[in-house]
């Protein structure tokens, strides 16, 4: 496959603009829909400054779009690279056919037991990011969960158990669609999620639903970021905290997820408290692994990064991120969602040679979510403009990741 031109460098601001010229209308009224200089959309539209979270929210509102569309997910031809996109239809008929009754004709379930091993298998497959592992495997694993439902219909532990089991598949097929940028099918994963977690009896199952939902909420724009924070409260209000370090790690990761919201609102006071509550559960607690939330010390700062990073605050990410040293046995996907993070804050203090180093990190340790990651995209675009020539290394990859 022939590479690009150098001049294929598009990203966010590029569809801000095709996207404002379409609705007919000029920075200035865009702004002002936006709350967003004029100067600020203009510098982003061409590529000469970084399109923060906060940015990209507001203005995806003021377009009427989703942040999905402003980032240009799903990447399509990265989808079929990976054999992904044919699993997108099998993924939507399992949730589709969540309450059908079994085919008669169909095979009967595996014992309870393997059912748990092997929904613990696409637990291991979403903490490593394996986004084609879990597109394949989840549609025939829930279909039997919805069987093995169907044949213990009375009330009991084994059905709840079962409805346990069912939540945590309806949750990979979330980081599937998420991680790709097919909302529609995130939010029907998140709804049939919803429903299986009440009917487990597990309240922190439902508390990480929300979690999931306030995490989905930002692809509305600020309106969402708002949503996203009542859902984190609700989630809080309704978990009581019974002091068992489960309850506290989930606890801990909404606070987490309260910080990271906040700070996409632009509000630094309210997201460094929500970072402070969740420091001192995470000292309670040590690293944990509940409900593969990945809850402690570490993803405290990992998180601490993303949010400066979110409010455009680079230099103090790269403060932050100095402190930072990722265990040997770190799950994938939350290392490799740092260094992409990273990778963001040194691109945009001219640290060009880290940020691509940091980018290279990121795909040795959970290639699938580098490539479909929109901060990878615009990071790597970013990359290729600042420089008079693209090496071969930035070249290749951009054309893996598709820039």
């Amino acid at each position: 496959m022939p590479y690009g031109t150098d001049e294929h460098t598009g990203g966010v601001g590029q569809r801000i603009a095709e996207l404002r010229a379409v609705r007919g209308y000029s920075l200035r009224q865009l702004s002002q829909r936006a709350h967003v200089s004029a100067s600020m959309l203009s510098m982003i539209e061409k590529g000469d400054r970084n399109a923060s979270e906060v940015i990209v929210a507001a203005v995806a509102r003021a377009l009427d779009v989703g942040v999905s569309n402003l980032r240009g997910q799903p990447y399509r031809e990265q989808l079929q690279q990976d054999r992904i996109d044919r699993m997108i239809e099998p993924l939507g008929g399992a949730l589709d056919n969540w309450d059908l009754a079994p085919d008669p004709a169909a095979p009967p379930p595996r014992p309870l037991a393997e059912l748990r091993a092997a929904v613990a298998d696409t637990v291991e497959m979403r903490a490593a990011a394996n986004l084609g592992g879990l597109a394949e495997n989840l549609p025939p694993l829930l279909a039997e969960i919805v069987h093995a439902i169907h044949l213990h219909d009375q009330p009991g532990r084994t059905r709840e158990e079962l409805h346990g089991l069912q939540a945590e598949a309806a949750r990979g097929v979330w980081r599937v669609a998420y991680r790709v940028g097919e909302m529609h099918l995130a939010r029907l994963a998140l709804s049939r999620m919803a429903h299986a977690a009440v009917q487990s009896g597990d309240p922190r199952q439902v508390a990480v639903e929300r979690w999931m939902r306030a995490q989905t909420s930002v692809e509305s724009g600020r309106p969402g970021v708002d949503v996203g924070l009542r859902l984190v409260d609700q989630a809080l209000r309704d978990l009581d905290d019974d002091g068992s370090p489960e309850t506290r790690a989930v606890r801990g990761a909404l606070h987490l997820k309260g910080s990271i919201l906040a700070s996409r609102r632009g509000d630094k006071d309210g997201s460094d408290a929500w970072l402070e509550e969740a420091r001192g559960i995470a000292r309670e607690t040590g690293e944990t692994r509940t409900y593969e939330l990945t809850f402690g010390p570490t993803n405290v700062e990992l998180h601490a990064v993303a949010a400066a990073a979110d409010r455009d605050k680079h230099g103090l990410a790269l403060k932050r991120a100095a402190k930072v040293r990722i265990p040997e046995d770190y799950p994938p996907g939350r290392a490799g969602h740092f260094y992409i993070d990273l990778a963001r804050a040194q691109v945009w203090t001219a640290r060009h040679d880290e940020a691509f180093a940091s980018l290279v990190k990121a795909r040795e340790v959970a290639p699938q979510m580098t490539r479909h990651h929109p901060q990878v995209h615009e990071t790597a675009a970013a990359l290729r403009r600042a420089r008079a020539r693209v090496s071969d290394p930035l070249r290749d990859f951009s054309l893996w990741c598709g820039v």
